[in-house]
């Protein structure tokens, strides 16, 4: 299953060469519905949220790298399925393709419910999505 990425693991951005350059099939862009964005320390974190879209990119690993991709993802990413200090978990979600029609299932990585509480909170809401278009003067 292909990735959905909006955060450091973007193209240009120093965890996608870090993680995915050289090991992806494909990448382009795309859209998530049902998620905002808040600005975290680095990095931002998606949240569920009615009516949000979060603005990034649909990513296909390379067959023989998927395995090996998905557990260092998780572990850039601090998940650990039922450990509730992760800050993030990975779900499946759709993501619209470019086009605007093609919808694609994806993996997400989406703030944990403890993180999502606080960042509603207190959190600073990026308002159109695009955590790269914000972070450009």
């Amino acid at each position: 299953m292909p990735f959905f990425v909006y955060g450091t693991l973007r193209p240009g951005e120093h965890n996608h060469d870090l993680f995915l350059r050289g090991r992806t099939r494909s990448e382009e862009p795309g859209r998530m519905r049902g998620l905002v964005l808040y600005a975290g320390p680095g990095y931002p974190y998606a949240v569920d949220e009615p009516g949000g879209a979060v603005h990034g990119e649909i990513v296909t690993a390379r067959p023989g790298a998927y395995g090996e991709l998905l557990a260092e993802l998780d572990e850039l990413e601090e998940y650990a399925p039922g450990d509730a200090t992760s800050p993030y978990e990975r779900v499946a979600r759709d993501a619209v393709r470019a086009d605007g029609v093609t919808v694609v299932r994806t993996w997400v990585y989406v703030a944990a419910p403890a993180v999502a509480a606080r960042l509603r909170s207190g959190g600073e809401l990026i308002e159109d999505g695009d955590w790269r278009r914000q972070r450009l003067p």
